[in-house]
This record gives structure tokens, C-alpha cells and sequence, in this order.
């Protein structure tokens, strides 16, 4: 029999998956680590509780037992801190967030992925890789190439996307058609509709966006950059994030938070969602795994009234992309099982299952599945948008942390103070030379 045992305490959650005989009774690819027990580190999101629904198959399946430790992201980051420092760590398994792929690999904390694909003992000749959407394979477990963290001649393996997202603009249908409001397909447009709501639909703000100090309000800013036609940083790490992109992307922010609901400067991303699913905004752009909440009636009172889009045109188009991995650490008692654990999460199997549970798909055939699309009308929309999934939008480096920083609270200025833009850009950019200077980045030049 399966059984299931949950142990909530605090915010961490502890689940102990026991497991039957092996699926294969002629010594299947699974039956030499039958009986053996994975202990797993992943968030507190709604891709990992969709996990959690399909763990019992897997032990099901193969007989491999896991334990859940599901944490609030920021303890999450700090367990894993503490963990892969030492010599032999508890987890065997760690979903980790797309910026600490730099950090985590920088400092030899994660198996390169390559020995166990090439074994064909562990490796599954049906996996089917060239499914794994491209941008998020890149943005979430490839470091090494192009820049250091972008695919490449010399880029390796370290994790594969679980729980990924990318940016889409969810809308009120209803509020957008009693206006005569055009969905908006480019950055004017979307200025304008954000603006527009207010003076037409009393007490309602135009657009949710985050903009809280420090990382809040330097993604609400990177969200913007990228189709506007800016980065960060030019080819040779200089940075360019106050020119001209720069300046507009910030000004952009300004305007949606201005013409946003009430308390828009203090929002996070909960916040913002929960603003738009109450019905005090009439946009809302930012991740896909929100939808899911959106179309909730139990928690939405705008369930059936939200249409979706794809992220506006700039100069460009290039929707976010970020989220979430997995990876087994260098110090992981457990690794060949572990290893047998992410490739059956992110099979073709295992990620539709997620995902007809409301996780994010990681792989280009799960959206078009027709029960998916069924059950979630609005996943066509979001395969559409990976298309133009951008995987630097923002540079994942080890230097990132201090920069990501700094934007955020020089933007929150911006939001909340009146700074000038491009003089809170000026000083960003320097302040970033300053720091890649002392990392070396201009060693060679």
C-alpha cells in the first residue's frame, strides 16, 4: 500500500512518500534503489504543490521514497546556504531560483549533469531533451557558456526547469469591453489603457505591479527593459542600464505604479496579485503562475473575467523568463536516485501531470496537449508566449546580488521620492563598474 504521512511545522513541510514494490520485476532501471529514501528541498509555490500530488506515483512507480522539505523561498535560500556547505549534506535534491544558479555553480556546490546522461543505466533513451523549452533550459540550468551563464560552446548542465515562468498581461475582459479599451499589443498601448482605467472606472487602478524596495522594484524595472530595447550590460560588461532603454523602462515602471491602486509603491508580487484577483486593478503583468490563483472562485472574485496576453511590444518583444530548477548537490548522498527523480519530474510524463495539477509546464508538448488546453484555456497563450521568452534579461552572475540591489532600492526612489530617473541610473551604473571592477570582469580588456 501507499501511505502518506504530512508533518507541517512552521512553514516547513515534511513529506515521507513510502513506496511499494518496483515497478519493473525484471530489474528495471529502478529496482536497485528501491527502498531508498530522497530527501528534497523545494518552495512554497504553486508548481511544488502541483510536486507534491505527483510524488506518490513516483514512489509508486519505482519504490524510491522522498521527503519534502517545502520552505517560504527566502528560509528556503537560507537552509540551502547553510546545507551545501558542508561535506555531506541532507538534501539529495534542491529546486533552486533562477539567480542562484551563479552563485550555486560558482562556487562547485551542484553536479555537472552530464555523467548521468550519459549513463545508460540512469538515462532514459525516451527523455526526449529537445522537448525542454530552449529559454528556459538556458536562463535556469546552463552555465559556463556565452557570458558565463547563457548556452554556449563551453556551457554545461547544472539543473533543468521546474516551476519556470515567463512574463504574460493578464486583463479584465469585462472592464476592458465596457470602455472600449483595446488589449493592448505594444508599450504605448499599455501606458495608456493603465492610465485610462482610473479616469474611467472609479476606484479601480490601471495595472498591478510590483515595486517594493530592493528585489521587487528591480524586477518590476527589469520587466520592462528588455522589450524596450536595454540590458544591463554591453558585451564587454560595460554597463549600459542608463541609456536611453534604460531611462524609458524606468519611466514606464513610474507611470503604471502612478496610475496603479491604492499602496501600489509597497507592493510585492502577492500584493499586486491579490489586487487584481480582488478586482482593484485592471491589469496585471507578471508571472504565469498566477493564473492559476486568477481562475480560483474559492479565492478570485474575477474567476471567468480575466483574458490573457502576450507581454506588449517595444522595441521588442521579450517576455520574462525565470522561475525555478532542480539540481542535485555536490554533497547529496543519494545522487544516481536523485537523478532518477528529476528525470522522471520533468519527463513528458511527470510534467503533464504537474501541470493538469497547476504547475508550469517545462516542456514545449505539454502546452499543446489538448487536455491541458481543455482544462486550462489560457496555457495555449502561454506557450505562444515562449516564443519570445528572453533568457538574459537579466545577467546571472555572481556579482548580481550586490547590482539587483542597488537597482531596487535606487528605483524605489524613483517610485516613491521623485528621483530623476536618469540621474538614478547614472548612479546605479557606476556603482556597478565599481563592482565588476573589483570581480575582476575587466581583468582581460
Amino acid at each position: 500500500m501507499l501511505s502518506l504521512k504530512t508533518i507541517l511545522t512552521g512553514t516547513a513541510l515534511s513529506l515521507s512518500l513510502a513506496g511499494v514494490a518496483v515497478a519493473d520485476g525484471h530489474g528495471g532501471p529502478y529496482a536497485p534503489y528501491a527502498g531508498t529514501t530522497l530527501v528534497i528541498n523545494v518552495p512554497a509555490h504553486p508548481h511544488y504543490n502541483a510536486m507534491m500530488k505527483v510524488l506518490p506515483e513516483f514512489t509508486k512507480e519505482t519504490g524510491i521514497e522522498v521527503e519534502v522539505d517545502q520552505l517560504q523561498y527566502l528560509k528556503m535560500r537560507e537552509r540551502q546556504t547553510l546545507e551545501l556547505t558542508k561535506d555531506e549534506g541532507d538534501y539529495d535534491m534542491i529546486a533552486y531560483v533562477v539567480f542562484s544558479k551563479a552563485d550555486y555553480v560558482f562556487a562547485d556546490q551542484l553536479e555537472n549533469l552530464a555523467k548521468y546522461f550519459m549513463n545508460p543505466k540512469l538515462s532514459d533513451p525516451n527523455y526526449d531533451a529537445e522537448d525542454l523549452i530552449d529559454g528556459y533550459v538556458a536562463n535556469i540550468g546552463v552555465a559556463g557558456g556565452k557570458k558565463g551563464y547563457l548556452p554556449g560552446q563551453t556551457g554545461s548542465l547544472f539543473g533543468i526547469p521546474y516551476g519556470s515562468e515567463t512574463s504574460v498581461l493578464a486583463y479584465r475582459k469585462d472592464i476592458f469591453e465596457k470602455h472600449g479599451i483595446d488589449v493592448p499589443q505594444n508599450y504605448d498601448q499599455l501606458l495608456d489603457a493603465a492610465c485610462k482605467i482610473p479616469e474611467v472606472e472609479e476606484g479601480m487602478g490601471g495595472m498591478a505591479s510590483r515595486a517594493a524596495s530592493g528585489h521587487q522594484a528591480s524586477h518590476a524595472f527589469l520587466l520592462h527593459l528588455a522589450p524596450l530595447g536595454g540590458r544591463v550590460f554591453d558585451d564587454n560588461w560595460n554597463p549600459i542600464i542608463n541609456n536611453e532603454a534604460g531611462v524609458a523602462a524606468a519611466n514606464a515602471l513610474k507611470t503604471i505604479v502612478d496610475c496603479g491602486p491604492e499602496g501600489s509603491q509597497t507592493f510585492g508580487p502577492a500584493e499586486a496579485a491579490a489586487s487584481f484577483s480582488q478586482g482593484t486593478s485592471a491589469m496585471f503583468m507578471d508571472s504565469i503562475a498566477f493564473a492559476a490563483g486568477f481562475e480560483d472562485p474559492s479565492k478570485s472574485k474575477v474567476a471567468g473575467k480575466v483574458g490573457y496576453a502576450l507581454h506588449p511590444e517595444g522595441v521588442r518583444r521579450g517576455s520574462q523568463t525565470g522561475g525555478f530548477g532542480i539540481a542535485i548537490p555536490k554533497n547529496a548522498q543519494n545522487k544516481e536516485a536523485a537523478f532518477l527523480l528529476m528525470q522522471w519530474l520533468t519527463s513528458k510524463k511527470g510534467d503533464l501531470m504537474a501541470a493538469m495539477n497547476g504547475g508550469n509546464p517545462s516542456r514545449f508538448s505539454t502546452y499543446q496537449d489538448a487536455g491541458l488546453n481543455a482544462k486550462y484555456p489560457y496555457s495555449a497563450t502561454f506557450g505562444e508566449a515562449l516564443k519570445y521568452a528572453d533568457p538574459d534579461w537579466r545577467p546571472i552572475i555572481p556579482t548580481w546580488g550586490k547590482i539587483n540591489a542597488d537597482i531596487g532600492t535606487t528605483m524605489s526612489q524613483v517610485l516613491t521620492e521623485g528621483l530623476d530617473p536618469q540621474e538614478a541610473l547614472d548612479g546605479v551604473a557606476a556603482r556597478a563598474k565599481d563592482i565588476m571592477s573589483e570581480a575582476g570582469y575587466y581583468t582581460w580588456q
